[in-house]
C-alpha cells in the first residue's frame, strides 16, 4: 500500500531548476541594453532601448514563474521548518544587502557635502588641494557643477550652469512620510489580523497598504514634475541633483517593489494559502516594506531637512 511522503522530517532539495539560468541570461540582457541605451548605441543591430525592455519582461517571466513554482511547493506541504528557517535567513540578507546598497548612496551624498566640497574650497590645510584642482571655488552646498554655486554664471566653455532650487519637505515629501508610516501600521495590523485568523480583516488592511504605497508613488511622480518644470532640478543639477534623483528615485523603485509583493500577498490571503502558524511569505513583504518605510524615514530628514 502506498503512503504519502512524509517531509516533516526532511530537508526538501528543489528539483533541477531552469530559473536561475533564465534569470542570469535576463540580468544580462537588461544590463547590456541599459548600457547601450545610455550611450546611444545599438547591440548587435538592435536599438538599445529595445533589448534594456526586452531584459525587463525577461525578468519578469523568471520572477513571476520561479516564485509560482515556490508558492506549489509551499502549498503541497514539501517546505517543512528547517526550509522555513532558510527562508527566514535569506531573506534577512537580502535585506541586508538593501541597507548596504542605500549605504553607499547615503555614503557618496555624506562624503561630497561633508568633505570634498570643504576640501576643493581649501578649508583646513586644503589650499594646495583648490589651487591646483579648482582655484576659486568658494564652497557651499548644493553645488550646480564647475563654475556656479545655486547661481546663473558662465563658465570657461561659454556654457551657463543654470540656477537651480533645492526640494524642501513642505508638501509632498511630508505627505509621503505621512503615507508610508500610516502604511507600516496598516500592514502590522494585517499581520495580527492574520496570527488571530482573521483573513478577512488582513486582506483588506495588506490592501490598504497597497493603496498607501501607490498614493505615494503618484506623489513622488508630481514631486518629480515640480522639481524640473518648476525648480529646474534636473539630474543635471550637479552632485545636488545627481544624488537627490538617485536616493529618492531608487527609493520609490523599492516601494513599488513592494507594493506589487503586498498586492500577491492579498491575492494568496484571498486563495487561503496562509494560516496563523504558517505565513512566511507574508512576513517576508511586510519585513521588506517596514524597511523600505525605515529608509524614507532617513531619507526624509537627510534631503529634505538638511
Amino acid at each position: 500500500m502506498a503512503h504519502a511522503a512524509d517531509y516533516s522530517k526532511q530537508y526538501y532539495v528543489p528539483h533541477s531548476s531552469k530559473w536561475p539560468f533564465v534569470g542570469a541570461c535576463a540580468l544580462f540582457v537588461f544590463a547590456i541594453g541599459g548600457g547601450n541605451w545610455l550611450n546611444g548605441n545599438a547591440f548587435l543591430g538592435v536599438p538599445g532601448k529595445f533589448v534594456f525592455f526586452l531584459g525587463i519582461a525577461a525578468i519578469l517571466y523568471m520572477v513571476v514563474n520561479w516564485f509560482k513554482d515556490v508558492i506549489a511547493e509551499n502549498s503541497q506541504g514539501i517546505n517543512n521548518a528547517q526550509v522555513d528557517r532558510s527562508y527566514r535567513m535569506g531573506m534577512g540578507w537580502f535585506i541586508f544587502s538593501e541597507v548596504m546598497f542605500f549605504a553607499a548612496f547615503f555614503g557618496a551624498l555624506f562624503y561630497a557635502r561633508q568633505f570634498v566640497a570643504p576640501w576643493l574650497a581649501g578649508e583646513g590645510n586644503n589650499f594646495w588641494t583648490n589651487f591646483a584642482l579648482w582655484n576659486g571655488f568658494e564652497g557651499g552646498w548644493p553645488h550646480a557643477g564647475p563654475g556656479a554655486v545655486v547661481d546663473t554664471m558662465p563658465i570657461s566653455d561659454g556654457m551657463v550652469v543654470e540656477n537651480f532650487e533645492t526640494m524642501g519637505p513642505f508638501w509632498l515629501p511630508t505627505i509621503n512620510t505621512l503615507l508610508l508610516i500610516s502604511s507600516s501600521f496598516t500592514i502590522t495590523i494585517a499581520h495580527h489580523a492574520m496570527l488571530k485568523n482573521k483573513m478577512n480583516k488582513a486582506f483588506w488592511y495588506t490592501i490598504i497598504s497597497v493603496v498607501l504605497g501607490a498614493i505615494f508613488v503618484w506623489c513622488q511622480a508630481l514631486e518629480y514634475i515640480h522639481a524640473y518644470k518648476g525648480l529646474n532640478l534636473t539630474l543635471e543639477s550637479g552632485i545636488y541633483g545627481s544624488t537627490f534623483y538617485l536616493l529618492t528615485g531608487f527609493h520609490g523603485l523599492h516601494v513599488t517593489l513592494g507594493a506589487i509583493m503586498l498586492l500577491v500577498m492579498a491575492i494568496r490571503i484571498k486563495k487561503g494559502h496562509f494560516t496563523p502558524e504558517r505565513h512566511f511569505g507574508f512576513m517576508a513583504a511586510e519585513w521588506y516594506w517596514h524597511f523600505v518605510d525605515v529608509v524614507w524615514i532617513i531619507l526624509y530628514f537627510f534631503i529634505y531637512w538638511m
